[in-house]
């Protein structure tokens, strides 16, 4: 039922709120700290966070940061 009305699955649905909650975090909480980040969006290994990021947006955290916001 859920994916006939979002139009993906639950999992996948999660995974894309918590990525975009992460990017916006990650730029504007500069100070934030990856580790502070992930904890933030639901996740409790920083490393687990990062390697989930990485295969969402194809960089992971700290470079996402670096180049959003250079």
């Amino acid at each position: 039922r859920f994916s006939e009305l979002v139009g993906e699955p639950p999992l996948t649905y999660l995974t894309g709120w918590r990525m975009t909650l992460a990017m916006d975090l990650l730029i504007e909480q500069q100070e934030a700290t990856v580790r502070e980040v992930a904890r933030a969006v639901g996740y409790s290994d920083p490393f687990t966070f990062s390697a989930a990021f990485k295969r969402y947006r194809g960089v992971n955290p700290s470079e996402f940061r670096r180049i959003n916001t250079a």
